[in-house]
């Protein structure tokens, strides 16, 4: 059932493709409320936020469909014609001028070292937490680490609300406690639950609208933003994303650039094309970001069908010291810091046990201290952490080895990046270890959509969609070239696959009935996306779409597995 909401449409005087009709009235479709959330629907759906949504996805609604077509159309053109990507022709005069910079951010995203990454702010505790850390900002998730289920959306979306008009006893003022840095869904997600003008919202329009329009004032009244993380964005979407500030500022009587976005770089063909993003963005920018699975989970989705560009086993062979991964990291620090842009690393996803006097804690912190310095020394302004007690020790290790409070002297004019350079794969090959923990990634991750909670605790470490992408990436391009498990050589095939997940689901073995039963159903899913003829973009998309996902919304609160909940049996 969903309420239906009639607007008065007049004229908009913030679009120029508009035609001054008389006012006309549009119908949007919401959802009741989800279970317990009567009280912040209410805050939230106010007639002047619904009018602004409005405003902004019936304005974006043809742009939006138009890049995620742009995007299937590139992937057949590289599909068909076996096309590598390259700096572009047409932008070259962008690249080649040497005077433009994008616009100095504000005080308080000048010190970037340490943001803590993946909170889903539906999780109140773990966000308030977070709201009393020492970190210099939080990575407000509503897409990797985030399921986007209504009731996660809503909760999350008011917790923000609460953060930034003081409402939560006990914690800083907003414009002392970290920075808030919002992330709303990509591109590619929907929001089920509003219908705007007879069509489904565009998630990221639904979670930014709201933000936006209850937190974006406030934000920078206090000077702490608006700020945010832009996901899965490339050169010819940047432009949306430009326009959208601009639409939003002028309608909240916001300076021209006082929003800022850090735009993460998430897969190869971004890469080729960072100059030309910082560009659209000039008065808009808070640099870029680099991560490494949704990057290198992109690799296959662009090119997955080609055996050239087998990845080999992600643990054993893939991190960032290989020469496509440093190329790409070098190439985004030096691009952000010759145009005056910070450049930001990704985020450590180990977590420190809980006895620090163990050999286990020291050679945690020591793993994430190496990975981190190499980061650092590479020129980067800052990186994340998920696990809060990782925030100090990484600060100090900023204060040790840079000076001030961010890189952006370092232009590493030593560096030359080629196309080659950023195409290069890896050697190595496929092991048994590394397929069963692709699988167990996949499986629990679609297990943990199912129980409405984005990211879960494995063998150690945080997995979210970004390591469950780059997950399922990897088991389906092995499946599709044949590849031989360098241990015994046994063919990695559909079989050997449905074999390990069946021995996966014996040893998790949980008692409740219905968490055994969706666990049955996630290794279903699993098997269904990496069987398939044709490579799926995303499984969040493939998830957000399927029936199940859908029809679990509305069911009651589930057990989620203990081993995927309680760090002690990590």
């Amino acid at each position: 059932m969903c309420f239906l909401i009639c607007i008065v449409c007049f004229p908009c005087a913030l679009t120029t493709r508009r035609k001054a009709f008389p006012p006309t009235y549009r119908v949007m479709e919401l959802c009741p409320s989800p279970l317990g959330l009567d009280k912040e629907c209410v805050t939230l759906f106010t007639t002047d936020s619904l009018h602004f949504l409005h405003e902004l996805i019936s304005t974006f609604d043809e742009e939006v469909d138009e890049i995620l077509q742009l995007r299937v159309s590139k992937k057949a053109q590289l599909d068909l014609t076996g096309d590598l990507p390259s700096f572009l022709e047409s932008t070259r005069h962008i690249r080649r001028d040497p005077d433009w910079k994008v616009l100095p951010v504000p005080s308080r995203l000048q010190k970037r070292h340490v943001d803590i990454g993946d909170l889903a702010p539906c999780d109140t505790e773990h966000f308030i937490k977070a709201l009393l850390s020492p970190a210099q900002g939080i990575q407000v998730d509503f897409d990797d680490g985030n399921c986007p289920t209504y009731y996660n959306q809503i909760k999350g979306i008011y917790n923000v609300f609460k953060a930034v008009h003081n409402l939560f006893p006990n914690v800083p003022h907003v414009s002392q406690a970290p920075v808030l840095m919002l992330r709303p869904r990509a591109w590619n997600m929907v929001e089920h639950n509003m219908m705007v003008e007879g069509k489904e919202a565009p998630g990221p329009l639904f979670d930014f609208g709201l933000l936006m329009f209850h937190c974006g004032k406030a934000l920078f009244e206090h000077k702490s933003g608006p700020f945010f993380y832009l996901s899965k964005v490339t050169h010819v979407q940047t432009y949306i994303c430009s326009n959208m500030l601009m639409i939003s500022f002028i309608w909240l009587g916001l300076p021209l650039g006082s929003i800022k976005a850090t735009v993460l770089i998430e897969n190869v063909l971004a890469a080729f094309e960072m100059e030309e993003i910082l560009y659209e963005l000039q008065e808009h920018s808070a640099g870029l970001n680099c991560g490494i699975w949704d990057y290198s989970a992109s690799f296959v989705n662009k090119f997955g069908h080609r055996p050239a560009f087998l990845l080999p086993d992600r643990h054993k062979y893939v991190n960032m010291e290989k020469h496509f991964l440093r190329s790409y990291m070098d190439l985004l620090v030096k691009t952000c810091h010759r145009r005056g842009a910070l450049a930001t690393g990704g985020m450590a996803a180990l977590l420190l046990p809980e006895d620090p006097l163990s050999d286990t804690y020291r050679r945690v912190l020591a793993s994430v201290t190496r990975l981190k310095l190499l980061e650092i020394t590479a020129g980067v302004d800052g990186f994340m952490v998920y696990d809060l007690n990782l925030v100090e020790p990484m600060q100090k290790l900023f204060k040790v080895h840079t000076e001030g409070d961010n890189q952006l002297d370092q232009l590493r004019n030593d560096v030359t990046v080629f196309p080659e350079d950023l195409l290069s794969m890896p050697s190595g090959g496929v092991t048994l270890n590394g397929l069963k923990y692709n699988i167990a990634v996949g499986v629990l991750f679609i297990n943990a959509w199912l129980s409405g909670k984005g990211h879960f605790f494995y063998k150690g470490q945080v997995e979210d969609s970004a390591t469950a992408e780059i997950s399922r990436s990897q088991v389906w391009q092995w499946v599709r070239h044949q590849t031989r498990l360098e241990d015994d050589g046994r063919v990695v095939s559909r079989q050997l696959v449905t074999d390990l997940i069946k021995e996966l689901i014996m040893d998790l073995s949980p008692h409740c009935g219905s968490v055994r039963q969706r666990l049955h159903t996630a290794a279903n899913m699993f098997q269904e996306v990496i069987a398939k003829r044709h490579f799926p973009d995303f499984i969040t998309t493939y998830l957000n779409q399927d029936h199940t996902f859908l029809s679990s919304q509305n069911a009651e609160p589930m057990q989620a597995l203990d081993k995927d909940l309680r760090r002690s049996k990590l």
